[in-house]
């Protein structure tokens, strides 16, 4: 369970030490700049610690592609621009010394998630989850984030093979409870380009 994780994790704190000191204003990703994007990808380590703190007394939902339907339901309703703002201060926390931030952020989630076993937690909105659901959400977060920010910073990176495997399974099961395997699949195997635009999340 926690594997990938610490890889996905490990591979971003990585990542961070390799952005230049030039890059942190420049452009990330949509509305944010580069450190709103780190900031925003950090969060996948900080509610790891946050969330088992918080027990649920309940099991909303059983597997990561479940979550992602919920939040994909839950943010066509969201203020954006709250979302957008989260990102931005979760940059400034980051600090002066941004790369040592994520590295502190990084034992502590390794830390708690290896104290415990598999308990149910509260997450986003009051959902109910085992941490066993909820990890490999936090491995896409870190994957596709961390493909994000190496290509705004300008850096060759690339992910270990049992977070892009996890990740890419977790995108093609999104997919399929979305209902939008079809193109997916057609797009694998070659056969057509997905539509412009087109996401999983």
């Amino acid at each position: 369970m926690t594997t990938t994780f610490r890889s996905a994790a490990t591979a971003f704190a990585d990542l961070v030490h390799a952005i230049p000191e030039s890059a942190w204003d420049g452009p990330g990703l949509g509305d944010w700049d580069l450190r709103a994007l780190v900031g925003h990808a950090s969060r996948s380590l900080i509610t790891v610690s946050t969330y088992l703190r918080a027990p649920a007394d309940r099991e909303d939902v059983t597997s990561p592609a479940d979550y992602y339907a919920w939040v994909h339901e839950h943010l066509a309703t969201a203020d954006a621009g709250a979302i957008v703002e989260r990102g931005r201060q979760a940059g400034r926390d980051l600090g002066e010394q941004p790369a040592t931030m994520v590295d502190s952020l990084l034992e502590r989630a390794l830390a708690d998630v290896a104290a415990v076993k598999d308990p149910l937690i509260t997450v986003i909105g009051g959902l109910g989850l085992r941490l066993s659901t909820y990890l490999p959400t936090r491995v896409f977060e870190l994957a596709v984030h961390g493909l994000d920010v190496a290509r705004a910073a300008g850096l060759d990176f690339t992910l270990p093979d049992d977070v892009l495997a996890e990740a890419t399974v977790l995108a093609a099961r999104i997919s399929v409870r979305l209902g939008s395997a079809t193109p997916v699949l057609l797009a694998l195997t070659g056969r057509e380009p997905l539509p412009s635009p087109f996401s999983v999340v």
